[in-house]
């Protein structure tokens, strides 16, 4: 295979992931960690190991659900919008300045947040996705990083028909439109 990819992410990333590989199956190599990225600080400390080290031809990166996450009744996310910026910004300069890779970050999938305070030990608001996003997205402008919009393509498609009760992971159908939307943006970047 003459491409190598690798696909870094939480569990939406998990979910999408073998239908990207199903879908680009001898196209090129596609490679994702058997662990959960969890928050972006997790990300920025398995870099090395993750993506410096194997020298893909492309990154599609997804990270900030683990971020954004909130106890109930609690003021604070896991890892405050401003540490998540910095970790964004941060996560990207390390891999443009170590390897040759081509660098795509995906913004957060919407939540239902009302689904998941009724199933789910902590919090997800809309709002801190949308801040996420945003403050995401202005890292990658300044950077000249392309974006996947994931968020847009779930809203469009229909949210609450593509989400699981849990309000944040999706069925079958959303995965496979994930996927498409992946591979879609993989092989603009290979081009």
């Amino acid at each position: 295979m003459s491409a190598s990819i690798v696909l870094i992410g939480d569990s939406i990333r998990m979910g999408y992931e073998p239908f990207v590989r199903e879908m680009l199956r001898g196209q090129v190599g596609v490679w994702g960690p058997k662990e959960n990225g969890g928050t972006s600080q997790n990300v920025l400390a398995h870099l090395w190991e993750w993506v410096i080290e194997r020298g893909p031809d492309v990154v599609h990166i997804n990270a900030g659900l683990h971020d954004l996450k909130r106890g109930f009744g609690a003021a604070e996310n896991a890892i405050p919008l401003t540490a998540y910026r910095a970790n964004v910004e941060a996560i990207l300069r390390r891999i443009l300045a170590e390897t040759d890779a081509r660098v795509i970050w995906a913004t957060i999938t919407p939540v239902n947040e009302v689904w998941h305070h009724a199933n789910k030990p902590f919090d997800r608001f809309e709002a801190d996705v949308t801040a996420y996003n945003q403050a995401a997205i202005e890292v990658c402008r300044a950077l000249g990083v392309p974006v996947n919009d994931l968020y847009r393509i779930i809203i469009d498609a229909g949210r609450d028909q593509l989400l699981l009760p849990d309000g944040v992971h999706f069925s079958e159908e959303g995965y496979r439109l994930l996927a498409r939307a992946v591979v879609s943006v993989i092989e603009g970047r290979l081009s």
